[in-house]
Order: structure tokens, then sequence, then C-alpha cells
């Protein structure tokens, strides 16, 4: 997959409360500087999740706007929004995230038991989101949560052609209760079932982080990292910030010599349409 690794930071997510994480990014002004940090960090690209002022989260349109013109204002990061907001989001609010324009969306191909809820992802939902990324020409991250996953992106693709710009890139979510196992041997079984000449990067979550940046770096696979996924660094030790656990996949990617790709690589390889 190239001598470089692409850096996704998901620095918030819709899971953590600010109350329990205070060093969670929450405020529009926290979310610019955190992904000012991880830019300079490697990151190259920001899966954002939204709060509202409580800092619960939010599908908010005009807030989610304004997200994405001041993360492009000022970073030069791939902006991609969440598409599966919390688990309780409606449908219809998650297909109307399209409408301030990112650079990339989530796409999570199959409904998957979270924690003690379910993130439902229905197949006629994920068409519907899928045919607006092509519309809209926004190129999709496709979000696979376990091997069932897999075999629908490939039922999607055969059945809707390839995404906006043509390349399909993949994001294994490893390790959520209910999902895949965050371990080498399952995701290697992803890998293998994937489309032919798709890139992908894993995430591990929680304690299951070390485990997946290790085997994704050793498979020639790509990192997403971010407080949405960990909030510890070590036993027992807090993250202090989303720009660390950047700093630490960048230090383990240059490690296997592949260190990470630059912003302006990354939208070269994912075909994003430059706005």
């Amino acid at each position: 997959m190239g001598a470089t690794t692409l850096i996704t930071v998901a620095p918030t997510g819709a899971e953590s409360a600010k109350a329990d994480v205070p060093a969670l990014p929450v405020t529009l002004d926290e979310l610019v500087r955190t992904a000012k940090e991880c830019e300079a960090a490697g990151a190259a690209v920001v899966h954002v999740h939204i709060r509202d002022d409580g800092a619960r989260p939010t599908l908010d349109p005009s807030r989610l706007r304004d997200t994405v013109a001041a993360l492009r204002e000022g970073t030069g990061l791939i902006v991609q929004l969440s598409t599966g907001g919390a688990v309780t989001d409606p449908y219809e609010d998650r297909l109307r995230v399209l409408d301030a324009a990112p650079d990339m969306c989530s796409l999570t191909c199959g409904t998957v038991n979270f924690g003690d809820d379910v993130f439902m992802n229905p197949w006629p939902f994920m068409v519907e989101l899928y045919r607006r990324t092509q519309e809209l020409e926004i190129v999709p991250e496709f979000e696979l949560f376990d091997l069932g996953h897999v075999a629908a992106l490939h039922r999607l693709l055969d059945k809707h052609g390839l995404p906006y710009g043509g390349h399909v890139h993949c994001d294994l979510v490893m390790g959520v209760p209910g999902g895949m196992p965050g371990d080498a041997r399952s995701l290697v079984a992803a890998v293998d079932a994937l489309p032919d000449g798709a890139t992908w990067s894993a995430t591990g979550v929680g304690r299951t982080t070390l485990p997946v940046m290790f085997a994704a770096l050793s498979a020639g696979g790509h990192l997403r990292v971010g407080m949405e996924d960990t909030v510890t660094y070590a036993k027992g030790r807090p993250v202090a910030s989303n720009a660390e656990l950047v700093q630490r996949a960048a230090a383990a990617a240059t490690l296997a010599q592949r260190p990470p790709m630059s912003a302006a690589e990354a939208r070269a390889l994912l075909k994003v349409r430059s706005r």
C-alpha cells in the first residue's frame, strides 16, 4: 500500500461525557484546536462528531456546516463527518449530515450490537446514504464492525457501483462489544475479504487500540486513533489529548518504515474532491 500511512483522528465520538472525560473536545474552538494539533502530529483525516451547548451529541445542520467551514479554514485536514451520530439519532437526521458538504463521510455497512445498545444500519438506509454520497460527490469511508459488514459492502458495490472518485476505502472498527474482536486473526480475516484494490485503516476500541495498531501496520494497512475510540493511554493513565494518540500512531508508523502521509497525499489516495 505504498510507503506511507494514512492516520485518521476521531477526536470526540458520541459516547463519552465531557464530565467524565474533561480532555474531550466538545466545543467548536476545542475541536479546531485539537484538529490543528493532530495535523501537526501526523493526521491527514479528521472524523467528526459534534456536540451541542450542553456537550450532548447533536446532528444540528447549521452546527455541522459551521464545523466543516471552521475545520477547512483552520486546517488542511480532510473533513469526514460521521453519519452514525449517536445510536438514538433518526435516519433522516443522519442522511441530512451530507448537506454540510464534507469531503468524506462514514457509511456503516450493517447493524451491530454496540455495548447495551443497537447501532441500526438496515440495508435500505445504507443504499439511500450511499446513493446520496454519489450524487453529492462525497467520498464514503465504509465502516466495518464485523465480517458480515464486508459481505454487505460487496453487495452495495455490486448493485450500485463504485463510490464518487472510484476508490474504495474502508475502516475496520474492532473491539466494540458486539462487533468483531480486536485481534490480529480477525483483522487478517476481514482484510482478506475486502474488495480488490480497496485501501483500509483499522481502529481498535478501548484496550484493543495497540494490538490493532500493530496488526494493521504489519498487514500494510492504515490507522485510525482518537478519544472517540479510547480514553485511556495506558493502564490507569487517561488520555491527555488526541494529539498524543496521533503522535503514538505516527511514531509506530515511522518505526514500521511507513511514516504518516500528508493530507495532500491522502486526498490523492482517497480521490477526495477539491472544494
